[in-house]
């Protein structure tokens, strides 16, 4: 789970990561703390949407016709935002600022979710459970990279591109098959299985609850160390090498596993990719393909009602069948 997410940090075109697995495995924990490991972006100064300066086709109707010259520039945090399970449509794609209309007779744009996570992190907890129309929403928005209002007299459109966190318990309910095929990575959690590892998380929650200040500072130099690993990695990945090898290795595993479509080897390689980049590796290579492949395709697999193997073992066969070759 950590590395999946510390892999979207480093590449945000990996599609976002997926959790799934027991109540009380600290899933949303890990996922907001997320936001401490961070670097900060760049971004255009005063935008309301935080468009990036570098982003010339992305952006905002004021920052584009402002001119690429008279844009300041300036570092902003990377956010991560919650999408509670219950808000409304208007919440997530913004809608009419009633305050200003009722007071100063003003049509204002009242920035919704999507606005605040563009350039960062969307988190979804119990994904599973979101509401029909709300995912629709957001395939609708992931696929194109920008949100589109027409309402209430308001017409605008501007850029929402974000990384997608979403976690669950799978007993609780299904995803829809488009949502789902959304992620680029896929991780079950468990609940710690030994004395030793459940002794150590009481522990921690204990000292975190007694002196959460004094908890921070204890593990600042660690979250320092891996926010450098992020930022280093980002400035790497382009320079990693993709040899041809890989790329017919992950195209030899969805083969054997009969996923549908490509998104299976584009996966695999952007998530191998960054990998090396974070580990300090200069190509790809078999590692990085073994490690990535089962996140990357679990959740891509046809079901097969009659076959009582899991697609976590079945991604593990046919790794070994691939790699024996």
């Amino acid at each position: 789970m950590k590395r999946a997410l510390m892999l979207a940090a480093v590449d945000p075109g990996l599609g976002g990561v997926l959790i799934l697995g027991d109540r009380g495995t600290g899933k949303s924990t890990a996922v907001r703390a997320l936001a401490a490991l961070l670097p900060e972006r760049r971004a255009v100064a005063g935008c309301r949407f935080a468009c990036d300066p570098d982003d010339r086709d992305d952006l905002c109707a004021e920052c584009a016709a402002a001119g690429p010259r008279s844009l300041r520039v300036v570092r902003v945090p990377i956010p991560v935002v919650d999408l509670p399970l219950g808000a409304t449509e208007d919440r997530l794609v913004g809608a009419l600022d009633l305050e200003r209309a009722l007071t100063r007779g003003e049509k204002a744009f009242e920035l919704g979710l999507l606005a605040r996570a563009h350039g960062g992190f969307l988190y979804i907890d119990e994904v599973n459970l979101l509401e029909d129309h709300l995912v629709d929403l957001l395939l609708d928005v992931a696929a194109s990279g920008s949100n589109v209002i027409e309402r209430e007299g308001l017409s605008l459109r501007h850029p929402a591109r974000f990384v997608l966190i979403g976690s669950g318990n799978p007993e609780e309910g299904e995803l829809r098959p488009q949502l789902l095929d959304r992620f680029g990575l896929a991780v079950d959690v468990g609940t710690p299985a030994t004395v030793a590892e459940r002794v150590e998380v009481v522990k921690r929650r204990t000292a975190f609850e007694r002196d959460r200040a004094g908890f921070a500072a204890a593990w600042s130099k660690d979250e320092a160390k891996a926010r450098r690993r992020i930022v280093v990695a980002r400035k790497a990945l382009e320079a990693v090498a993709v040899p041809d090898a890989a790329i017919e290795r992950a195209a030899q595993l969805c083969i054997a596993l009969g996923t549908d479509g490509l998104r299976g080897e584009l996966t695999i390689i952007r998530a191998a990719r960054a990998l090396a980049a974070l580990e300090g590796a200069a190509a790809v290579g078999d590692d990085q393909i073994r490690r990535m492949a089962p996140s990357a395709l679990r959740h891509r697999l046809r079901r097969n009602p009659l076959d009582d193997v899991g697609s976590t073992a079945r991604v593990e066969i046919a790794l070994r069948e691939v790699f024996a070759s």
